[in-house]
C-alpha cells in the first residue's frame, strides 16, 4: 500500500453492502413503506447495482436466509453479476421462528438445536452456488433471567455445533463470528462480547474471526482498541459499520461519531502497513432506515467509509511514530487529528472519477429520478407490523 496514492488505495476499497438494507425499515412499533420498495431480492440487487453504479466502492451484496431464499440460486447469481456485483457474505436466521425463543444453536432442546446448525449447515451450500466466501453468524442467543439456563451449559452447546459447521466449512469460505452485548436477551447473551466470540473463533480452527459490529458495544467501549488488537491476532474477520447515539440504532456510519468512525481506519491502515497485502476484512454495511431512502442512506455511509479510509491514509506516519518515540504526547495527538480534521473531498473525488462513478452520488441520485422510476415499476402496499421487512 505504501506505493499507492491515497486515490489509488480508495479505488481498490470495497463496501459491502446488506440486502436487506434496501427494504422497508422500521421500529417494533411500526413499519413504513417508502414509494419504489423492492418486492423480492432480485429488486434489492437492483437498487444495490445502482449504489454501486454511483459510488463505484460497492460492488458486493450480503444476503440473508431465508428472507433472500430463491427457488433458482444460480438465476439470483446471474442477476447479481449482471448488475456488476458479486455475492458477499451469507447471513443465516436464527431467531425469527418461534422454536428459537430460547435460543437456537444454545438452546436447551435437543431437537432445536439440530434444526438450527441444519440451517448452518444448508447456508454453507447456498454461498457455494452463489460464489460467496463467507458465513456472517450472529445468535440472538441468551437468558432474560437469573437461573433460567446454565450458563456454561450454553456455551459448550454452542461450540458443539458450531464444530460440526466449521468441520464442513468449504475450503474457500470462513465464518464471522459477531457479538452482542444485549438485545433480545436482557440477562445474558451467550455471545455477549469481542473476547466470547474470540474465544469461540480461536476452538474452531484459522478460518473463523471475529466480526465487530459498531453499534454493540456498551457505551464508551474503546472500539478502535478492539480493532487493533484483533488486527494483531490476525482474527479480525470484517465489520458492519453503523451509528448510533443510544444503543444499538444502526444510524448511518459516521452521521453521530464520523471521529471514532476515523480511529477505526487510522487502525486498519496501521495493520494494512504491518500485514498488507495478506490484511483484507471485510467492510459491510448494517443499518435500518427509518425515514430515509435506503439507497441514499447506503450511498451516504459508504461515502462516509471512504473519507474516513482517506483521512487516515494522510495522517503523517513518519512524525506521529517520532513524536511516540520522543514521548511528546501532546504533538502525537495533534499529528493524529490533522488527518481528521483535512478536506479530503478532492481526494474522494479523484477516486470516484477513477472508477468512473459519480463525483457526488447522492446529488446524481436524486437528479436521475430513480426512485420516481421505481415507484412506478414497484406498485405496493402499506405494510404493518414492526422490524425489518
Amino acid at each position: 500500500m505504501t506505493d499507492l496514492t491515497p486515490e489509488q488505495a480508495l479505488s481498490r476499497l470495497e463496501i459491502e453492502t446488506p440486502s436487506w438494507g434496501y427494504g422497508d425499515s422500521g421500529t417494533r412499533f411500526a413499519t413504513f413503506q417508502q414509494p419504489g420498495r423492492p418486492r423480492d431480492v432480485f429488486e434489492r440487487l437492483d437498487d444495490a447495482a445502482e449504489v454501486q453504479r454511483l459510488t463505484g466502492t460497492a460492488p458486493s451484496v450480503a444476503l440473508h436466509f431465508p428472507w433472500d431464499q430463491v427457488d433458482d440460486l444460480g438465476a439470483l447469481r446471474a442477476h447479481a453479476e449482471q448488475g456488476g456485483l458479486r455475492i458477499g457474505a451469507v447471513n443465516p436466521n436464527l431467531f425469527q421462528d418461534p422454536d428459537y425463543k430460547l435460543g437456537s444453536i444454545t438452546h436447551p432442546d435437543a431437537g432445536v438445536r439440530r434444526k438450527a446448525t441444519d440451517h448452518l449447515l444448508e447456508c454453507l451450500k447456498i454461498a457455494e452456488e452463489l460464489g460467496s466466501g463467507a458465513q456472517s453468524l450472529w445468535f440472538a442467543d441468551g437468558t432474560n433471567y437469573p437461573g433460567q439456563d446454565d450458563l456454561v451449559g450454553r456455551r459448550r452447546r454452542l461450540l458443539e455445533c458450531l464444530g460440526e459447521v466449521y468441520a464442513a466449512l468449504p475450503e474457500d469460505q470462513e465464518l464471522l463470528v459477531e457479538y452482542k452485548l444485549f438485545e433480545p436477551a436482557f440477562y445474558a447473551t451467550d455471545l455477549a462480547d469481542w473476547g466470547s466470540s474470540l474465544l469461540v473463533c480461536q476452538k474452531l480452527g484459522e478460518r473463523a474471526r471475529v466480526l465487530v459490529d459498531l453499534g454493540h458495544h456498551a457505551q464508551g467501549t474503546n472500539v478502535e482498541q478492539i480493532v487493533a488488537l484483533l488486527g494483531e491476532e490476525g482474527r479480525l474477520g470484517g465489520f458492519h459499520f453503523n451509528d448510533s447515539k443510544y444503543g444499538d440504532d444502526d444510524l448511518d456510519a459516521g452521521s453521530i461519531e464520523p471521529f471514532r468512525l476515523f480511529l477505526v481506519f487510522n487502525e486498519l491502515v496501521e495493520a494494512e502497513l504491518a500485514n498488507a497485502p495478506n490484511f483484507r476484512p471485510a467492510h459491510m454495511l448494517d443499518q435500518s432506515h427509518n425515514v430515509t431512502d435506503p439507497v441514499e442512506s447506503l450511498m451516504t455511509s459508504a461515502i462516509e467509509l471512504q473519507r474516513a479510509y482517506a483521512q487516515a491514509l494522510i495522517v503523517e506516519r513518519k512524525a506521529l511514530h517520532e513524536y511516540r518515540l520522543a514521548n511528546d504526547v501532546l504533538m502525537a495527538a495533534q499529528t493524529l487529528k490533522r488527518g481528521f480534521t483535512t478536506d479530503v473531498s478532492p481526494i474522494l473525488a479523484q477516486a470516484r472519477v477513477m472508477k468512473g462513478a459519480a463525483i457526488d452520488p447522492v446529488g446524481a441520485y436524486r437528479k436521475s429520478g430513480y426512485r420516481a422510476k421505481c415507484g412506478e415499476m414497484r406498485p405496493g402496499k402499506q405494510s404493518l407490523g414492526g422490524g425489518i421487512v
